[in-house]
């Protein structure tokens, strides 16, 4: 079995990461040990210390989908899923507005 990395660059490539979990991070990662960006993600990973990056909306929030937006609906309204489940058609907008305004109820 080859060995892709020596405990020195182990403890470099986690020590670095610690300090700064960033993407970029792992860029440098790569390019310092001539690796790809995947290959040190999951060193990073095997090692316990990978942070996925959360994926965030324009506005800052949390990715949301309109089924998830009409399952909440279903239940600020009292109805089954079922039965208003074609509202997933609507604008995403639209819908976020309902769940809003319901809410706040």
């Amino acid at each position: 079995m080859s060995v892709n990395y020596t405990q020195d660059q182990v403890e470099r490539m986690v020590n670095l990461y610690r300090i700064n979990p960033s993407r970029e991070t792992v860029e440098n990662l790569a390019e310092e040990m001539n690796k790809s960006i995947k290959s040190i993600i999951g060193k990073l990973s095997r090692e316990g210390v990978y942070e996925k990056t959360v994926y965030k909306t324009k506005t800052g929030e949390d990715p949301v989908t309109k089924k998830e937006l009409v399952e909440k609906l279903s239940e600020l309204v009292g109805i089954e899923y079922s039965m208003i489940s074609g509202l997933e058609k609507s604008p995403k907008i639209d819908l976020k507005r309902l769940v809003d305004i319901l809410k706040e109820d």
